[in-house]
Formats: structure tokens, C-alpha cells, sequence
């Protein structure tokens, strides 16, 4: 009984706050977003999250990266969703972007959220719930996070050279992300999520020969890693390694293969070869809930990155065409 009158009282406060426009509250970013409007809204998304990392857990990481890559293009704003037309060639069609994964995922859930209230929840936010919820599902941290983003209404191919490469040493990587407004410390613990998935031989091919002038395979590579990664890659540029041991797992397993010189992209290693990161690194390794920690808290903030509120976006219909 008890619970019930706080439930009513928590609701009836809500209703107050949200319809209030002293507050700035109506098209902000805001936790409860849809407690009103669409309260079922988050129980949808991550029904369908777990049910299609049940059948594939594989799409964890392409949930995670997806929204990684929305976020640091025009903002979380739901672009990379957006196909292309005859007249434009939209971000998921960069070579960037073209191994991206769990489209179908995004569609599923805004199905479902459509049906239940139309025109309310938008693309951007249904990404942003689903890469939390994929974290969480893989056995990472549960971190809540303000929704109201609206949808963007440009995708365009060129941008998306703003996308950090995985040749990137520390010291571009510090300068990359702190031009996003990210510390150190988040920019090591964001890169933690390659603790989930998997690289193509063609962004880490760079390593296995003619490295520089004086040496063929990198160095900060182990050699018996080097020939690992040198026979993935003799079936092709498409060809794929894991991250760390446990690809599906979200854990702190790839900072222990930093340690270990067994970091696959020169953006992985890099963190551990550079004084500027290396302590960073080792603490991850060896403190996985301190990891666990400041990456929730990294996430949320990333997922804020140049959000559309109110007339600067929309919420669409269909996440694959502007209105």
C-alpha cells in the first residue's frame, strides 16, 4: 500500500515537473523522459535488446559502436540510421561505417515503441537505450541515461572523416577527444569498450609489415600475436579478430591484452605504450568495477554530445528517412 502511494506520488510529481515550462523541461534532455508520454518506452527497447543478443550476441558490440559513431557525427541524433537517396550518400555508407550492425534491432524496437505511441519516442534515443542496454546484457554496467534527443536531418558521407582512425597514437587520441570535451581518463575508459567485438584485418594490416624505416612488424606487438593476426589477415581484408579472449563479454579483459603487447589496432595498444595513458591502463586492469564505474559515466556523457532538442530535430516515423 505503501509503495503504491509513493508510485502515485513519484507520477503525479513528474506530470508536474514535465508539463512545466519554467522548467525548460518539455523539449529538454532530461531523466523519465517518457514517463508520461510513453512510459513503456525503455521496457521495449531492452525486451528487444536481450531478445536479439540471445539469438546473437555477436551484436552487443555493433549496438555499442553504432551509437559511438552516431554520437561523434552531428551529435546523438540518430543520423547513422538514415540511408541514402540518389541525391545524397548518408553516414552508414562511409567505409567507416560499413561494418556497422544491429540495424534491424533499432527497426524492431521502434516498431514496437510506434505502435504503442506514435510519433514520441525518437530514433536517437531508441539507439542510445539499446547500446546501454547491450552493455548491460554483456555483462557491463547498468548506467541510466536522460533521454529527449531528437532525430537529425542531415547524413552525409563526408562527414564522417571526423571519425577517430584506428592509427591514431596517445597523443592523438588525447587531442581527438578532448577536442569533444573528453578527459583522459574518459577517453581510456570509452576506448574500453572494444572489449566487446571484433576489428577487420584491414584496420590493423598497418602492424603486420613494413611498419617503418626499421622495423617490418610493429614492436609493442607480441610476435606470436603478430603471427596470429598475420594468418586472420591472409583470408582478406574482411577478415576478423576478436579484441581480447572473451569478444562477448563486457569486462576488463582488453585491458589485460594491452599489458600483454596484444592490443589489436595501434588506437588499442597505444593506450599502453604511452606514459601519458599506461597508468590509466593498468589500474582498469587490475580494478575491472573501477573501469566498470567511470565508463557509465563516460557513456552518459558521450550520449549528450551535440544533442538536437526541440525545432533542431524531429522524431521520425521511419528511422531510415527524414520526415
Amino acid at each position: 500500500m505503501i509503495l503504491s502511494h509513493m508510485l502515485a506520488v513519484f507520477i503525479v510529481i513528474n506530470a508536474i515537473v514535465l508539463s512545466d515550462h519554467r522548467f525548460g523541461f518539455v523539449d529538454g534532455i532530461q531523466m523519465g523522459y517518457y514517463i508520461m508520454s510513453c512510459p513503456f518506452a525503455e521496457t521495449i527497447v531492452r525486451n528487444t535488446v536481450n531478445r536479439a543478443l540471445q539469438s546473437d550476441p555477436t551484436l552487443a558490440a555493433g549496438l555499442l559502436r553504432m551509437h559511438f559513431h552516431d554520437c561523434w557525427i552531428e551529435g546523438c541524433d540518430g543520423s547513422i540510421l538514415i540511408d541514402s537517396t540518389k541525391d545524397n550518400k548518408a553516414e552508414k555508407d562511409s567505409p567507416a561505417n560499413l561494418s556497422l550492425r544491429g540495424y534491424e534491432i533499432i527497426d524492431d524496437a521502434k516498431n514496437q515503441v510506434e505502435n504503442q505511441c506514435p510519433g514520441v519516442v525518437s530514433c536517437a534515443d531508441i539507439l542510445a537505450m539499446a547500446a546501454r542496454d547491450a552493455v548491460f546484457w554483456a555483462g557491463g554496467p547498468f548506467y541510466d541515461i536522460p533521454n529527449g534527443r531528437k532525430d537529425g536531418r542531415r547524413s552525409k558521407i563526408e562527414d564522417t572523416i571526423r571519425l577517430p582512425p584506428p592509427t591514431l597514437n596517445s597523443s592523438e587520441l588525447i587531442r581527438t577527444f578532448g577536442q569533444r570535451g573528453f578527459t583522459v581518463q574518459e577517453m581510456v575508459s570509452l576506448s574500453g569498450g572494444h572489449t566487446l567485438g571484433v576489428a577487420r584485418c584491414s584496420s590493423f594490416k598497418n602492424r603486420l609489415s613494413n611498419f617503418d624505416a626499421t622495423h617490418d612488424v610493429d614492436p609493442s606487438l607480441d610476435s606470436n600475436v603478430a603471427k596470429t593476426l598475420s594468418k586472420t589477415c591472409s583470408a582478406g581484408d574482411n577478415a576478423e579478430a576478436a579484441f581480447d579472449s572473451t569478444r562477448n563479454i563486457f569486462d576488463n579483459a582488453y585491458f589485460n591484452a594491452l599489458q600483454m603487447k596484444a592490443g589489436v589496432l595501434t588506437s588499442d595498444q597505444t593506450l599502453f605504450t604511452s606514459r601519458n595513458t599506461r597508468g590509466i591502463v593498468n589500474g582498469y586492469a587490475m580494478n575491472q568495477a573501477m573501469f566498470f564505474f567511470n565508463f557509465q559515466q563516460a557513456m552518459v556523457k558521450m550520449g549528450l554530445l551535440d544533442v538536437k532538442e526541440g525545432v533542431a530535430g524531429e522524431v521520425r516515423g521511419d528511422c531510415h528517412r527524414i520526415n
